[in-house]
């Protein structure tokens, strides 16, 4: 394992992290309460510090669980939780998104619940779960502000999601000098990630991003195969048939990254494998390629079970990418990897009407 810290805050994550949001629900497989604190212990032993839950994670039970099993070594991890929904007051309906709530009193009465949950006196790190750019006014900076002065929390952050897209409002994180961004980025969603290190970059800003969803929804971990067939609560059902199918033609593109390739001093192909210590399965390539990004400080898989934690994990001890193999990698990306088909997903999240998206080729899926 390697590590990183959040912006200019020196708060160390693991580069690989652990997201919490695989227990305490069931949409990434059902496990017992004894599994789901024996596999993030497990990810300790594995040398994982960084821990992202959320209060609205199992409605409270994955910062349980979280607390419960960091409880002996909490001082030697890193934790984050979000908050920004009302589900004390709003009922789960299937995988649908329940209602936000993003005022200073929510957020101070969010905390202290979440703080009680997890049995800590503190989080390192607090993002604000999908919050608008029209939601977070002066009032709600200024209680972060005061909930860092107080040492309730160290570091601020913006979780976007569920769905992929909100570029106003990770604009906003950075220009509001935020110290954590979190957006799905991977390397068949380029796309606000990209983006958000563009903006970072010209505004020589010290946010970090942390990038969820590196596999793309199982394409990229291979966990998705053409013979796959959801369960009807799995979460990755949510992508249309034309993604995987589209998705199934892109990733043999990639193949190339699992091996090395041959350095033109000895005078061959870049094309041929050589050798070196160790090698990339297609899962920790897609986290090599996320950390080839300075602004990248850590990365949270979906951690199913033990072995995709001892996988997954041993990603920053790979081969990084060469420059050649990243260039590659985007100069595939520009020509859609070679396939001439809609992969069904033409539009993002905007919570400003779509103004954010011009010159992105795609439509607004509303906010």
């Amino acid at each position: 394992m390697k590590y990183d810290t959040l912006g200019s805050t020196g708060i160390e994550v693991s580069e690989v992290g652990f997201g919490a949001w695989v227990v305490g629900t069931d949409w990434w497989g059902d496990r017992t309460r004894d599994q789901a604190i024996e596999m993030v212990q497990h990810a300790v032993d594995r040398d994982v510090t960084f821990f992202d839950t959320g209060d609205v994670y199992g409605h409270g039970d994955s910062e349980e669980l979280v607390g419960e099993a960091l409880a002996e070594v909490r001082d030697e991890v890193t934790v984050s939780t979000k908050v920004g929904y009302d589900f004390y007051n709003n009922p789960q309906a299937g995988h649908g998104e329940l209602p936000k709530k993003v005022t200073p009193e929510w957020i101070r009465t969010a905390l202290d619940r979440s703080l009680d949950r997890l049995d800590m006196d503190h989080v390192e790190l607090l993002m604000l779960h999908n919050a608008n750019v029209d939601e977070v006014t002066p009032d709600v900076l200024e209680t972060l502000d005061e909930l860092r002065e107080e040492g309730k929390v160290e570091a601020i952050g913006w979780a976007l999601g569920p769905s992929i897209g909100w570029l106003a409002d990770g604009d906003a994180a950075v220009a509001n000098e935020f110290d954590a961004l979190q957006t799905v980025f991977n390397l068949f969603e380029q796309t606000p990630g990209q983006h958000f290190i563009d903006t970072i970059r010209e505004r020589n800003a010290d946010t970090s991003v942390l990038a969820r969803v590196p596999h793309s929804s199982g394409l990229l971990n291979e966990q998705v195969t053409p013979e796959t067939e959801f369960e009807a609560d799995d979460h990755r059902a949510h992508r249309p048939t034309e993604w995987y199918e589209t998705g199934f033609e892109k990733l043999e593109t990639l193949r190339f990254l699992e091996r090395a390739e041959r350095s033109s001093a000895d005078g061959s192909s870049g094309d041929e494998p050589r050798e070196r210590d160790g090698e990339r399965t297609m899962g920790q390539a897609a986290i090599q390629w996320l950390l080839a990004h300075d602004e990248v400080a850590s990365v949270t898989p979906t951690f199913r079970t033990n072995a995709d934690i001892d996988e997954w994990a041993g990603a920053p001890d790979t081969p990084p990418l060469s420059e050649a193999e990243y260039d590659r990698v985007q100069s595939l990306y520009a020509d859609n990897f070679g396939v001439d088909r809609d992969d069904g997903m033409d539009a993002l999240r905007s919570s400003v009407g779509g103004e954010d998206l011009d010159g992105t080729g795609m439509k607004s899926a509303g906010d």
